[in-house]
């Protein structure tokens, strides 16, 4: 049994999934990293990039901050990858509870998924130190100079710096998600930026499934590593169809196998609807079986639309 059936198996099996994810579940949309050797850390400054995402390095010098933050921290145009899209599915399917995250980007609800954690914070929500009120990331990304409110008090970003704390609410939520959970998926992230990674130890289950490119410190308490860019291996691109073989679906293309028409699935997808009931529970069924590898199906059918 290959990585990817054993994965397959976890997933089948687990009830209550948790992702814990950093910086390289978005790299594959766009967005830089922090730590690589191209990352953002590794390039020069006028500061180094450390001590301008400071909560001090905010407060005496705005300025610089958000020359720097516009430039290297807002990307407004990405989009979810096949990773942000797969965990969603994979809640909206009742089997992931929650999406623990070290980004800011929001790409995780772009994709639909609901209950997100962001430990933190996000762009996308800023706020006036002054009287509190809310401004959207369009209003700090074209603003000139310093974003202010109509009250004339700086807006910050509810991102946190260093010297700051993480949100109490958030971690504690955290917690509770990773103490219930029975499988931990883990991708994209170094887990060596702490107290995010320290949240690791809360992990109740027995199933801790790591898909990084890189090691990490907590490789040999995996039950599993994938050394793969955690978009590949969720998405399962056509290069990797021919090491998963799935049982009723993918791999016959005679319809009288499948029990269903390709044309019968097609209108299920998109409007629930479906003359056949003995075919549609059998759609059912395979569906909520094979829910993780449903996207592997147009490799084999051209012609047959991504799920």
């Amino acid at each position: 049994m290959n990585e990817l059936q054993i994965l397959q198996n976890d997933i089948d099996r687990a009830r209550r999934i948790v992702f814990f994810g950093g910086a390289g579940v978005s790299t594959e949309s766009g967005v830089p990293d922090f730590r690589s050797r191209d990352g953002l850390y590794s390039q020069t400054w006028k500061y180094p990039p450390e001590t301008i995402l400071s909560h001090d390095f905010f407060v005496e010098k705005t300025a610089d901050f958000y020359a720097f933050y516009k430039q290297k921290m807002l990307f407004l145009d990405v989009k979810p990858n096949a990773a942000h899209k797969k965990l969603a599915e994979l809640e909206q399917a009742g089997k992931l509870t929650a999406v623990i995250t070290q980004n800011i980007d929001g790409l995780h609800q772009a994709a639909g998924s609901k209950n997100v954690l962001e430990l933190h914070g996000s762009v996308h929500r800023n706020y006036c130190t002054r009287c509190g009120r809310f401004h959207d990331v369009q209003f700090v990304k074209n603003s000139v100079g310093v974003p202010l409110c109509e009250c004339g008090g700086v807006v910050k970003p509810d991102v946190v710096l260093y010297g700051e704390s993480l949100d109490g609410p958030t971690l504690e939520k955290a917690v509770e998600a990773l103490g219930s959970a029975d499988l931990l998926l883990i991708g994209g992230t170094s887990l060596a930026v702490y107290p995010a990674a320290g949240l690791i130890q809360y992990f109740g289950g027995d199933r801790l499934v790591l898909l990084n490119r890189d090691v990490t410190p907590y490789d040999r308490r995996a039950s599993l590593c994938i050394r793969e860019p955690i978009g590949r291996v969720l998405g399962l691109p056509d290069v990797l169809v021919d090491k998963v073989p799935i049982d009723g679906l993918c791999g016959k293309t005679d319809e009288e196998n499948l029990g269903f028409t390709y044309a019968e699935l097609d209108r299920y997808i998109r409007t629930g609807e479906i003359e056949n009931q003995a075919h549609r529970e059998r759609i059912d069924t395979l569906h909520k079986r094979n829910l993780f590898k449903l996207r592997l199906m147009p490799a084999f059918d051209p012609h047959f639309p991504e799920a």
